[in-house]
């Protein structure tokens, strides 16, 4: 509760410097008598102490007059829309809006929306080279876009017609303090992923987990790397990995914790809501993905990826036409993402080569071998379930091939019949039934 209200307090020191400012930008274009000679003359609030989200951001990025303004309009209308009222006044002579002041008008929605246009007036007025500083300044590759803290309809050309529009992430990030990720649906066809498990708990070959640690160490120092160290003109921001091997072998829980290990969000892609049948949805949906993820430092997860980046086909009729189409938008988008994509797949040879050029690690889960597979029994059984004095997990792990996904299954198993006999003891017998169950899945016998 404190750190709302802390945040509700910054955010209305802002909103009223922000009405002082409009309030002297309007009386001066309007050449009315003001007590002021510049907007300037109102000094944003002081913020020297990270108490809030708001706080936290102006500061991290050492914001200024300008900027802060433009942050402020484009969470106004979430928070305080009716101080935008303001630019619903008409021009009385020609009985019309203002076109200076930019902004949206949208039938199911009564007020004024800012675009890029109100911003501009704000700082500008009839300054023409300050209004050609601001176009100069802000574009798609000013540092509010790149870190996804606005977005831009990609639908538009970008210009001073865009609408001023605070990510969802950050309109929850400043009212709430925590970013808020978007929801699950055709629009962003990826939902997220968590495990409760630790980096200690992945249990994978050594090869195997050098390959993962780099992957990590990298999502950790890129920033150092490409921008403090002055790479980013020699490295491209993005990586791409490749995952491949059996089912059960960690691939999903690796990406997992990749996530957790170093503080982002992990999204595991709905591939039957991207791949679509009707010619360019499939571009458009993914364009949709890429876009919401863009800057944000997201980790995109597309499991059973053979669908989506699967061997191209030669070009025999419109259709193989519009396939390799297709790859080749995604190739774009993928080498162009600045984040983490994993593509995880069963078998490394059904994908197509030209993704394969461009990953930076291909990283193979074989099944476990003895060592891992004593280790995995261990952490299931023992810290939960008193064992049968028959068992011998050295043996199990001797005796039986298992990934670590069937393992787990057979714990589901071991777990089930325990309960139904009332007794957190595991039988000798529920393990080679749990076993067998898993056995006959892939036509294997004991």
């Amino acid at each position: 509760m404190e750190m709302i209200n802390q945040a509700t307090y910054r955010i209305q020191q802002e909103i009223e410097w922000f009405e002082r400012v409009v309030d002297t930008a309007l009386t001066l274009y309007f050449k009315n008598e003001s007590q002021h000679d510049s907007i300037y003359a109102h000094e944003p609030p002081k913020l020297d102490t990270v108490d809030s989200a708001y706080a936290e951001l102006v500061i991290a990025y050492q914001l200024g007059f300008e900027e802060r303004l433009i942050l402020i309009l484009s969470l106004i209308p979430h928070v305080k829309p009716q101080c935008l009222d303001v630019f619903l006044i008409k021009n009385q002579n020609l009985d019309c809006e203002f076109s200076e002041f930019g902004g949206i008008k949208t039938t199911n929605k009564y007020g004024f929306l800012p675009t890029l246009e109100t911003a501009c007036f704000i700082l500008s007025g009839d300054d023409l080279n300050a209004r050609f500083t601001f176009l100069n300044v802000m574009n798609k590759d000013h540092a509010f876009y790149k870190r996804g803290i606005l977005d831009y309809d990609t639908d538009q050309d970008f210009g001073l017609d865009q609408p001023l529009k605070l990510s969802n992430e950050y309109l929850g990030f400043f009212t709430t303090g925590q970013k808020h990720l978007p929801q699950f649906g055709a629009k962003f066809p990826a939902k997220e992923i968590t495990t409760k498990l630790n980096w200690e708990d992945l249990i994978v070959d050594q090869n195997v987990m050098e390959d993962l640690t780099e992957i990590k160490d990298w999502l950790i120092h890129s920033n150092l790397i490409l921008n403090e160290w002055g790479l980013d003109d020699k490295l491209k921001p993005g990586y791409r990995v490749l995952f491949y091997g059996p089912p059960g072998t960690g691939k999903t829980m690796a990406a997992s914790l990749l996530g957790k290990v170093t503080d982002r969000p992990v999204f595991r892609v709905d591939l039957s809501l991207v791949v679509s049948k009707y010619i360019g949805e499939t571009e458009k949906n993914l364009g949709q993905l890429f876009d919401e993820a863009e800057h944000k430092e997201w980790i995109l997860f597309f499991d059973e990826a053979d669908a989506l980046f699967g061997k191209r086909t030669s070009t025999k009729g419109a259709n193989d036409r519009y396939a390799n189409q297709e790859v080749a938008y995604l190739l774009q988008r993928i080498e162009d993402f600045s984040g983490l994509v994993v593509l995880a797949t069963n078998i490394q040879t059904n994908i197509d080569e030209a993704f394969s050029r461009r990953f930076q690690s291909m990283i193979h889960f074989p099944k476990p071998g003895r060592k891992e597979r004593k280790l995995l029994w261990e952490r299931l059984f023992e810290d939960t379930f008193d064992l049968e004095p028959s068992i011998s997990l050295e043996s199990l792990s001797d005796e039986y091939e298992l990934s670590g996904g069937e393992m787990v299954n057979v714990l589901r198993y071991c777990a089930l019949e325990a309960a139904k006999r009332d007794q957190k003891i595991i039988e000798l017998n529920d393990i080679i039934i749990g076993v067998r169950r898993e056995y006959n899945k892939s036509n294997k016998t004991i």
